[in-house]
């Protein structure tokens, strides 16, 4: 193995590491933390696609964007090739979409991601299915679904939006949470979902430059 390998893989080892450590803190924190200590709710604007955002609900959400030095169709390709996700995504373990073809309002994709010991569940990894409910190719993307894991239930809507700026595009993602354990402890939850979207966007980035 190389030398330049090595430390890609470490450094993906390390980000996968990083994101668990507080992933079972944060559940142990909404285990047993008071309702009350929940933050309070600011919708603000939200990102759409085809008219439709996040839940508006929710109390646990998070924004974020990032100029990707890459050409739109390299940044739409990597996050839209489901199957491939766990080649260049950290935290993901395995993705296999549950229908053929080009991603498309109604397709659907079951995918999984490391959950370390915590209260809330003994399982190893949440199981996630998503399904896509709006899609504008090049442009935008939303979809929701549960992530599951014995005795814990997340409900997720999360919408992308991509811009061709100059150099590049300006990827922004914003994505809510709800469920009984989440809204247990909002800013541990709120915490959690940023480390996932900020890690999400790293490693987008990378991958779309590294191939530019």
């Amino acid at each position: 193995m190389s030398a330049t390998r090595s430390t890609a893989t470490l450094g993906t080892a390390t980000r996968t590491a990083l994101a668990a450590v507080p992933l079972a803190l944060g559940l142990l924190a909404a285990a047993v933390a008071p309702a009350s200590a929940a933050a309070p709710h600011r919708p603000g604007s939200s990102l759409t696609c085809h008219g439709a955002g996040v839940d508006p609900d929710a109390r646990v959400r998070y924004r974020t964007e990032a100029v990707v030095h890459a050409p739109l169709r390299t940044v739409w390709r990597l996050q839209t090739d489901v199957a491939h996700w766990p080649d260049w995504q950290a935290a993901v373990q395995d993705a296999e979409r549950l229908d053929s073809g080009p991603l498309r309002p109604g397709s659907a994709f079951h995918w999984s991601t490391p959950l370390p010991p915590n209260p809330a569940s003994t399982d190893p990894r949440l199981e996630i299915t998503s399904t896509v409910r709006q899609l504008r190719p090049g442009t935008c993307l939303r979809w929701t679904g549960p992530a599951v894991a014995t005795g814990l239930r997340i409900d997720g809507v999360h919408v992308w939006n991509f811009t061709e700026v100059p150099g590049g595009v300006l990827v922004r993602t914003e994505e809510t949470h709800t469920g009984p354990q989440v809204d247990a402890n909002v800013p541990a939850a709120t915490d959690i979902l940023r480390q996932g979207l900020e890690g999400w966007l790293h490693d987008l980035k990378a991958a779309a430059e590294a191939r530019a």
